[in-house]
C-alpha cells in the first residue's frame, strides 16, 4: 500500500510571521505578530500540514544579541501560537554572521534539508513563504513553489524582481498565502482523487 506523504509548508519568520522592525528582533517585547499569521498557521494546521519556520538570524553571529534572547523569543512565540491552536513542527535558525560560509544561511538549502531528513513529502506540492529575494531563491534552489508576501521586505522585495527571484505567486499576507496554500491542496485533491492523501 503506498505510504502517505507529509504535507509541508515552510515560512519564513520576520517579516511573514512578526512584525519586521526594520532591525532584528532581540527581545520577546519587541515581537508583535502580523495581523493575519496566527490564524493563517491554525487554519494550516488544522488542514494537516506539517509547518517549518526557516529563518536567517545572523544577528547571533553578528554579536547583535544571544542565542539564549534568540531563545527566549521563539519559545515564547511558539507558546503563544500552540494557545492559538498553531502546531510548529520544527524551527530552524541560521545564526551565522552574514559573512560566514556556511551551508544553511539562505539562499542556500541547509535549513530545509535538516528540516525535512527522513521525512517523505513532494516538493511540487510544498510551498515556502517569505518576503526576501533570499527567501524566494532559498525556495528555488530547493526545488519548492514559492510565495512572496507584501509585508515586512515583501512590497520593496517586489518592485525588484528578476527571474531569478520571481516567486510563483505574490500575495499581501500570510493570510492570503495560506488560502493560496490550501486552495492548491484543493485542487490537488480533486486531480488525483484520493480522498485528502498525497500518494506515489
Amino acid at each position: 500500500m503506498p505510504q502517505t506523504m507529509n504535507k509541508i509548508v515552510f515560512i519564513d519568520r520576520d517579516g511573514v510571521i512578526n512584525v519586521d522592525l526594520w532591525k532584528y528582533v532581540e527581545r520577546w517585547q519587541e515581537f508583535r505578530f502580523e495581523p493575519s499569521a496566527p490564524a493563517a498557521m491554525k487554519a494550516l494546521t488544522d488542514a494537516g500540514f506539517d509547518i517549518f519556520i526557516i529563518s536567517n538570524q545572523a544577528g547571533v553571529g553578528d554579536g547583535v544579541f544571544t542565542a539564549e534572547q534568540l531563545r527566549d523569543v521563539h519559545e515564547k512565540m511558539i507558546g503563544e501560537l500552540t494557545a492559538r491552536g498553531v502546531r510548529i513542527k520544527g524551527a530552524h535558525y541560521c545564526t551565522h554572521s552574514k559573512h560566514g560560509n556556511c551551508s544553511c544561511r539562505k539562499p542556500r538549502t541547509g535549513l530545509f534539508e535538516k528540516a525535512v531528513e527522513g521525512v517523505r513529502f513532494k516538493k511540487s506540492e510544498t510551498f515556502f513563504v517569505g518576503d526576501k529575494a533570499t527567501d524566494i531563491e532559498a525556495g528555488k534552489n530547493f526545488g519548492v513553489r514559492t510565495i512572496l508576501v507584501r509585508t515586512g521586505y515583501g512590497a520593496e522585495t517586489e518592485k525588484k524582481l528578476t527571474p531569478a527571484t520571481r516567486p510563483d505567486y505574490v500575495v499581501d499576507d500570510l493570510g492570503a498565502a495560506a488560502d493560496r496554500i490550501l486552495a492548491a491542496q484543493a485542487d490537488t485533491k480533486s486531480k488525483t482523487d484520493v480522498g485528502g492523501s498525497y500518494e506515489n
